[in-house]
Protein backbone atom coordinates (compact mmCIF):
# COMPACT_ATOMS: atom_id res chain seq x y z
CA UNK A 1 0.00 0.00 0.00
CA UNK A 2 1.40 3.59 -0.86
CA UNK A 3 1.17 6.15 1.48
CA UNK A 4 -1.19 8.07 -1.13
CA UNK A 5 -4.00 5.34 -0.51
CA UNK A 6 -3.54 5.57 3.58
CA UNK A 7 -3.56 9.65 3.13
CA UNK A 8 -6.42 9.82 0.95
CA UNK A 9 -8.90 8.59 3.58
CA UNK A 10 -7.74 11.08 5.91
CA UNK A 11 -7.73 13.64 3.62
CA UNK A 12 -11.32 12.33 3.05
CA UNK A 13 -12.35 12.74 6.51
CA UNK A 14 -10.80 16.26 7.34
CA UNK A 15 -12.87 17.57 4.39
CA UNK A 16 -16.01 15.69 5.88
CA UNK A 17 -15.08 17.71 9.35
CA UNK A 18 -13.83 20.83 7.53
CA UNK A 19 -17.05 21.37 5.33
CA UNK A 20 -19.16 20.35 8.87
CA UNK A 21 -17.69 23.38 10.05
CA UNK A 22 -18.26 25.41 7.80
CA UNK A 23 -20.13 28.80 8.93
CA UNK A 24 -23.52 29.06 6.65
CA UNK A 25 -26.51 31.64 6.56
CA UNK A 26 -28.79 28.00 6.80
CA UNK A 27 -32.28 30.01 7.95
CA UNK A 28 -31.32 32.95 5.33
CA UNK A 29 -31.55 35.41 8.24
CA UNK A 30 -31.29 39.50 6.61
CA UNK A 31 -28.13 41.13 6.91
CA UNK A 32 -27.69 44.83 5.79
CA UNK A 33 -25.39 47.65 5.84
CA UNK A 34 -27.49 50.76 6.65
CA UNK A 35 -24.97 53.53 6.77
CA UNK A 36 -21.48 54.04 5.53
CA UNK A 37 -20.20 57.47 6.99
CA UNK A 38 -17.18 56.64 9.83
CA UNK A 39 -14.51 54.70 8.21
CA UNK A 40 -12.60 52.21 9.88
CA UNK A 41 -15.22 50.78 11.09
CA UNK A 42 -14.56 46.70 12.07
CA UNK A 43 -17.04 45.11 10.27
CA UNK A 44 -19.52 42.60 11.29
CA UNK A 45 -19.78 38.76 10.68
CA UNK A 46 -22.74 37.63 8.62
CA UNK A 47 -24.97 35.77 10.15
CA UNK A 48 -24.21 32.36 10.22
CA UNK A 49 -23.39 29.01 11.98
CA UNK A 50 -22.89 25.47 11.77
CA UNK A 51 -24.76 22.60 10.30
CA UNK A 52 -24.58 21.05 13.75
CA UNK A 53 -25.35 24.72 14.94
CA UNK A 54 -28.73 24.75 12.50
CA UNK A 55 -29.59 21.46 13.81
CA UNK A 56 -30.21 22.26 17.27
CA UNK A 57 -31.69 25.76 16.87
CA UNK A 58 -34.04 24.41 14.07
CA UNK A 59 -36.56 23.30 16.34
CA UNK A 60 -36.49 26.25 18.74
CA UNK A 61 -36.86 28.33 15.95
CA UNK A 62 -39.98 26.38 14.75
CA UNK A 63 -41.43 26.72 18.03
CA UNK A 64 -40.50 30.80 18.57
CA UNK A 65 -41.57 31.69 15.60
CA UNK A 66 -45.20 30.61 15.99
CA UNK A 67 -45.61 31.39 19.71
CA UNK A 68 -46.38 35.02 18.85
CA UNK A 69 -48.81 34.05 16.16
CA UNK A 70 -50.81 31.57 18.50
CA UNK A 71 -50.80 34.31 20.85
CA UNK A 72 -52.15 37.02 18.94
CA UNK A 73 -49.66 39.24 19.29
CA UNK A 74 -47.76 38.73 15.27
CA UNK A 75 -50.15 38.82 12.28
CA UNK A 76 -48.20 36.20 10.39
CA UNK A 77 -47.98 32.53 10.97
CA UNK A 78 -44.32 32.54 11.95
CA UNK A 79 -42.52 35.79 13.79
CA UNK A 80 -39.62 34.66 11.41
CA UNK A 81 -41.58 35.51 8.37
CA UNK A 82 -41.29 39.59 8.82
CA UNK A 83 -37.58 40.00 8.80
CA UNK A 84 -37.19 39.43 4.96
CA UNK A 85 -39.13 42.67 4.96
CA UNK A 86 -38.72 44.62 7.69
CA UNK A 87 -34.63 44.68 8.09
CA UNK A 88 -34.73 46.36 4.58
CA UNK A 89 -37.02 48.71 5.65
CA UNK A 90 -35.20 49.49 9.12
CA UNK A 91 -32.25 50.16 7.58
CA UNK A 92 -34.10 52.92 4.70
CA UNK A 93 -35.91 54.62 7.80
CA UNK A 94 -31.75 54.80 9.45
CA UNK A 95 -30.11 55.92 5.96
CA UNK A 96 -33.15 58.51 5.10
CA UNK A 97 -33.18 60.15 8.91
CA UNK A 98 -30.28 62.16 8.17
CA UNK A 99 -28.88 62.31 11.65
CA UNK A 100 -26.80 59.10 11.00
CA UNK A 101 -24.90 59.70 8.28
CA UNK A 102 -21.58 60.12 9.91
CA UNK A 103 -21.84 56.44 11.06
CA UNK A 104 -21.37 52.81 9.76
CA UNK A 105 -23.92 50.76 10.80
CA UNK A 106 -25.21 47.34 9.77
CA UNK A 107 -28.52 45.23 10.82
CA UNK A 108 -29.65 41.93 11.13
CA UNK A 109 -32.95 40.75 11.73
CA UNK A 110 -34.36 37.56 13.63
CA UNK A 111 -37.81 36.95 14.74
CA UNK A 112 -38.53 40.94 14.63
CA UNK A 113 -35.20 41.47 16.47
CA UNK A 114 -33.21 43.94 15.13
CA UNK A 115 -29.49 43.97 15.99
CA UNK A 116 -27.71 47.28 15.30
CA UNK A 117 -23.86 46.61 14.99
CA UNK A 118 -21.14 48.97 13.76
CA UNK A 119 -19.97 52.59 14.30
CA UNK A 120 -20.83 55.86 15.83
CA UNK A 121 -19.78 59.08 16.93
CA UNK A 122 -21.66 59.07 20.42
CA UNK A 123 -23.78 57.51 22.98
CA UNK A 124 -26.11 59.78 22.00
CA UNK A 125 -25.95 59.02 18.35
CA UNK A 126 -26.11 54.90 19.48
CA UNK A 127 -29.14 55.92 21.64
CA UNK A 128 -31.01 57.44 18.84
CA UNK A 129 -30.24 54.85 16.29
CA UNK A 130 -31.67 52.58 18.83
CA UNK A 131 -34.89 54.46 19.17
CA UNK A 132 -35.43 55.26 15.38
CA UNK A 133 -35.19 51.26 14.85
CA UNK A 134 -37.49 50.97 17.02
CA UNK A 135 -40.30 53.27 15.50
CA UNK A 136 -40.30 50.67 12.47
CA UNK A 137 -43.90 49.10 12.60
CA UNK A 138 -43.46 45.56 12.80
CA UNK A 139 -40.13 45.73 15.18
CA UNK A 140 -40.35 44.13 18.52
CA UNK A 141 -36.90 45.02 19.82
CA UNK A 142 -33.40 46.41 19.55
CA UNK A 143 -30.16 45.14 20.29
CA UNK A 144 -27.39 47.74 20.83
CA UNK A 145 -24.36 46.50 19.47
CA UNK A 146 -22.85 49.60 18.46
CA UNK A 147 -19.28 51.41 19.59
CA UNK A 148 -18.47 54.90 19.95
CA UNK A 149 -15.14 55.27 17.57
CA UNK A 150 -13.50 52.86 15.28
CA UNK A 151 -10.90 51.67 17.71
CA UNK A 152 -12.26 49.68 20.63
CA UNK A 153 -12.98 46.23 20.48
CA UNK A 154 -16.43 45.26 18.98
CA UNK A 155 -18.80 43.36 20.66
CA UNK A 156 -19.94 41.49 17.64
CA UNK A 157 -18.38 38.98 15.96
CA UNK A 158 -16.15 39.52 13.27
CA UNK A 159 -15.41 37.95 9.76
Amino acid sequence: MTIRACLLPLAAALACTAAAQERRNWFDDPFVQATSGLPGCPVPAPPGMTEEEMREQAHVRAQHGNSCYRSGRCRLPNSYLYDKELIPRVAQYLRLDGRFDDTSVWVLGERRLVTLMGCVRSGQQAEGLERAAMQVDDVMGVVNLLMVGTQDQPRYRLP
